[in-house]
């Protein structure tokens, strides 16, 4: 059988669906991978993968740009003429969608967070809520990431009757690459914050409660590790790294040595997750988190256990928080790490995910 994989880019493809087109390619399937080439192409076809560079503009909203991208996919569909394709991210979902529905192949979608066009109410909003319904109108099921995403479907009546809706816990996490880390008593403690450097991911909050963390605990160091394109930030964050509680890093391509040197995740983001892959990665490497109460943070935090779920855009909780975290002895964090871990082998293995794909494949 003839698969294709349509996603934003093949950076996201290989580290976060490679082992589901591993395991197509096993049975024999034949597997063609639709996405902007940013990197591991020569990895993919390498695996046996079809690779086509597609430009995908996640983040334009040029309705030409969109249409030119429907027309592209509807080409190579067409020419290529897949038995069954599984799209990824917003835009594969919506165009891709709309060209399978056209063609008349069968496709499963994956919702792998509503983004803030889909989330936030107005004029935009009912554009777009209409146009994901049109992507998914014609689908055979539907993957969801979490249960708040699918309500938010059903709500708005978004899914079609005869399409069913699977949940899938998130992505899921490698546990071979991100294995458990030795967790180091140190005379510093180091947090940790990954994620693109923006509001809606709640730097604003993880600096004050930097500051404040710091200044009652001057053995602290908090870090970050994101892409920051905003000048304003990074003036910020050059002035807190001068005062001594933050070191920034930059964007990262190997998270696993910022694992192993961090005490503790902190992700104090409102921005409509699928569900976080960097808080799957963080516990799966035996690493306490702190996490909002919100949809793709919450479900990877089992409350007071695992970490620490705060509410959202509450800066005197996440302090809080972060202050129950310091007065803990070095044992009772590294407990709770540990339990992070086991929660990770229980319900979030990627191996759960790819059986739950592999599994609708099978079906069609």
């Amino acid at each position: 059988m003839k698969v294709a994989l349509i996603a934003n880019d093949t950076t996201f493809i290989y580290n976060l669906r490679r082992e589901i087109l591993e395991a197509l390619i096993a049975e024999g399937h034949a597997v063609t991978v639709i996405a902007q080439v940013l990197s591991h192409k020569e990895e993919l076809t390498a695996m046996g993968c079809n690779v086509v560079d597609v430009t995908i503009g996640r983040r334009s909203s040029n309705p030409l740009g969109d249409l030119k991208l429907m027309w592209e996919l509807l080409t190579l569909l067409r020419k290529s003429r897949p038995d069954v394709v599984l799209t990824n991210n917003i835009k594969p979902n919506v165009y891709g969608g709309m060209a399978c529905r056209l063609l008349g192949i069968r496709y499963l979608p994956n919702i792998t967070g509503l983004g803030t066009a889909v989330e936030i109410p107005g004029k935009l909003q009912m554009l777009t809520t209409r146009l994901y319904k049109w992507g998914v109108a014609g689908a055979e099921c539907v993957f969801f990431q979490n249960s708040e995403n699918e309500q938010f479907f059903r709500e708005r009546k978004m899914l079609n009757k005869k399409s069913r809706a699977v949940l899938l816990p998130g992505s899921g996490v490698n546990l071979e690459k991100h294995q458990i880390k030795p967790y180091l008593q140190e005379n510093t403690i180091h947090f940790l914050y990954i994620a693109r450097v923006m509001k809606e991911k709640g730097i604003d909050l993880y600096l004050a409660c930097a500051k404040a963390i710091h200044d009652r605990y001057p053995n602290t160091l908090f870090h970050i590790c994101g892409m920051c394109d905003d000048e304003a930030y990074l003036e910020i964050l050059k002035k807190a790294e001068a005062e001594g509680y933050i070191k920034y890093h930059g964007q990262q391509k190997d998270m696993v040595p910022f694992f192993t040197m961090a005490h503790c995740i902190v992700h104090p983001s409102y921005y409509p997750e699928g569900m976080s892959n960097v808080l799957l990665e963080a516990a799966s490497s035996a690493r306490p988190i702190v996490a909002t109460d919100r949809s793709g943070c919450r479900e990877t935090v089992d409350d007071g256990k695992t970490g620490f779920v705060v509410p959202i855009k509450d800066e005197v909780a996440l302090i809080a928080a972060v202050d129950k975290f310091m007065q803990m002895t070095w044992e009772e964090r590294r407990e709770m790490g540990l339990a992070g871990r086991a929660k990770m082998e229980r319900e979030f293995d990627r191996q759960i995910v790819v059986k739950m794909v592999v599994d609708e494949v099978k079906q069609i």
